[in-house]
């Protein structure tokens, strides 16, 4: 039954098993941030877990509790629910920093698990921790990483990934001070993503950009208070082409696109080029950005702040934010990973969740 009131209950998927996500898992667990704005379940293997646990230590560490529905879960600083899905493999072998097929297929099941939960409504968000495209691959799924697995599950054809940066810096940390602006948050959707640059251009069009327009404010509206979100969309080529100079992406797609939100009430302006853009989103003037390429807009928010970023993925019917790093091979399971993006993204989790409460949305 889902939650009406309170932290919403997120599922955390374990990942591949593999990697560091484990051991971030049980790292956030001990952090008292963590349990503030939701509260978590781990979707995958509590044996895994345990070993996860143990890895991290510590005085006081949370007692393993197996669940076989996330309605039984009771989450807590020392309590930590891992809800069994009968990956039907044994993980305990897996070598840590290897390609396997088992964690592949276990990976899988752990967000099939969740897809499910959240759809029916048990579960009110998920967020994700990373997968290996080689193991899924190795484990026969032809999907190469979560967005497309979560876009068929949902049935989402329409969908965008969103990286997003809690109170982003507006200027040089001053001493004993951190450069965040309080409350302000900034979101970068990409037009096109993982594809080689030279498709870029071809894969470009008015439809899709708009497309991407209208995800951004969709996916900002429960993290600005439901305020209409300010939304900047980004040149393709340098210095905005510069009148035809250097292209006439600027004039044939990105402007038409824009006064095509604009029209649907959009608070959407640009193009504008992208060396001088992120100085204003930075600085408070936007709190979206709608970036053509992959690197246009990954460089300068994970530039900003590596270890806090979020993925958050748009045009779903559920709920569901990710850590923005990968599996990690070269540290895995050597007690130095970082928890502060699997913290930064259960947090923006519970947000959005409370913003859509809000709403109604």
């Amino acid at each position: 039954m889902k939650n009406s009131a309170g932290r919403p209950l997120v599922g955390l998927t374990m990942g591949d098993v593999a990697g560091i996500g484990p051991e971030v898992i049980a790292r956030a667990w001990l952090d008292p941030a963590f349990h503030a704005m939701a509260r978590p379940l781990v979707i995958g293997d509590p044996g895994i877990l345990r070993r996860a646990v143990r890895l991290v230590g510590g005085p006081e560490q949370p007692e393993i509790q197996p669940v076989q529905a996330p309605e039984r879960a009771d989450p807590s600083r020392w309590v930590m629910p891992c809800l069994v899905t009968g990956t039907g493999a044994d993980l305990g072998d897996v070598r840590p920093g290897t390609v396997d097929p088992r964690a592949g297929r276990a990976a899988h099941r752990f967000l099939m698990e969740a897809i499910d939960l959240a759809l029916a409504g048990r579960i009110d968000a998920i967020t994700t921790l990373p997968l290996n495209k080689y193991a899924l691959h190795a484990a026969g799924v032809q999907h190469p990483g979560h967005t497309e697995i979560l876009a068929e599950g949902c049935d989402a054809p329409d969908h965008a990934m969103m990286l997003y940066l809690e109170g982003v810096a507006s200027s040089p940390a001053a001493p004993g001070q951190d450069g965040l602006v309080a409350g302000h948050g900034l979101g970068v959707v990409h037009v096109t993503l993982h594809v080689a640059l030279r498709r870029v251009f071809d894969l470009l069009s008015r439809e899709a950009i708009l497309s991407k327009i209208r995800l951004a404010d969709g996916a900002m509206r429960p993290l600005t208070g439901g305020r209409r979100p300010r939304i900047a969309v980004a040149a393709l080529n340098p210095h905005a082409g510069e009148d035809g100079l250097f292209g006439d992406e600027e004039r044939t797609m990105i402007a038409p696109a824009v006064d095509d939100a604009r029209r649907e009430g959009l608070d959407a302006t640009g193009p504008f080029p992208n060396d001088t853009l992120f100085h204003h989103a930075i600085g408070g003037e936007f709190d979206a950005v709608v970036a053509m390429y992959h690197d246009q807009g990954h460089i300068a928010l994970k530039t900003m702040g590596f270890q806090r970023a979020v993925n958050i993925t748009l045009g779903l019917p559920i709920v569901r934010t990710s850590v923005a790093h990968g599996t990690a091979f070269d540290i895995a399971w050597q007690g130095r990973a970082d928890a502060s993006s699997l913290i930064a993204a259960v947090r923006v989790a519970g947000r959005i969740v409370a913003g859509r409460r809000i709403s109604g949305g």
